[in-house]
C-alpha cells in the first residue's frame, strides 16, 4: 500500500541531469549565433573597405589618363577624350565602366559593380563623373581639363639673360 502511495506522488517533470544538459545545449547555440554575427560584420566591413579601394585605385587610374589628354566631346554616357588616338570611356554592358578606342572597341576595365553612370563636363572644363554602384552607394569624381596654350606660348622658348 505505501508503494502505491509513492508511485502515485511522483509526477513527470525534468530531472536536474535533463535541465543542465538542455541549458548547455542552449547556451552553446547562443554563442554559435553570436560567432556568426561577428563573422557577418567583419566580412561586411572589409567589402566596404574594398570598395573604398577600388574607388581610390580607380581615380588614381583614371586621372592619370585624363592628365595630358585633350577634351575632345561628352554625352551622358560617354566621355571622348585625344591622347595618341581618340579614346572613349564610359559604363559598359557589363556593369563596368571602362576605356575603349572612339567606336567602342578594346577592353580595359577601369572599375566594376557600376549600376549607371553621368558624365557631364562645364562650360569651363569641369569633368563631373557620378557612378552609382550595384553594392548601394553613389560616388562623384571632378576633373578640370585645362586649357589649350595658345600658340604664341608654345612657341616662345624660356629665355635664359647672359650679361
Amino acid at each position: 500500500m505505501k508503494f502505491k502511495r509513492l508511485s502515485r506522488l511522483k509526477s513527470k517533470a525534468f530531472t536536474l541531469l535533463e535541465c543542465l544538459v538542455a541549458l548547455f545545449v542552449l547556451s552553446g547555440s547562443v554563442l554559435v549565433i553570436e560567432g556568426l554575427a561577428k563573422l557577418i560584420r567583419h566580412e561586411t566591413q572589409l567589402m566596404q573597405n574594398q570598395t573604398a579601394q577600388d574607388w581610390q585605385s580607380f581615380c588614381v587610374q583614371f586621372r592619370a589618363e585624363l592628365d595630358g589628354s585633350q577634351f575632345v566631346s561628352a554625352d551622358s554616357h560617354f566621355l571622348y577624350l585625344q591622347k595618341s588616338g581618340t579614346y572613349r570611356y564610359g559604363l559598359s554592358n557589363a556593369s563596368d565602366f571602362r576605356k575603349t578606342n572612339a567606336a567602342g572597341q578594346g577592353y580595359q576595365p577601369m572599375i566594376y559593380g557600376i549600376k549607371s553612370a553621368q558624365i557631364s563636363v562645364s562650360a569651363a572644363h569641369i569633368l563631373t563623373l557620378t557612378l552609382d554602384f550595384q553594392k548601394g552607394g553613389t560616388r562623384t569624381f571632378l576633373y578640370k581639363f585645362q586649357e589649350k596654350p595658345n600658340a604664341q606660348e608654345k612657341l616662345t622658348p624660356a629665355s635664359s639673360s647672359t650679361p
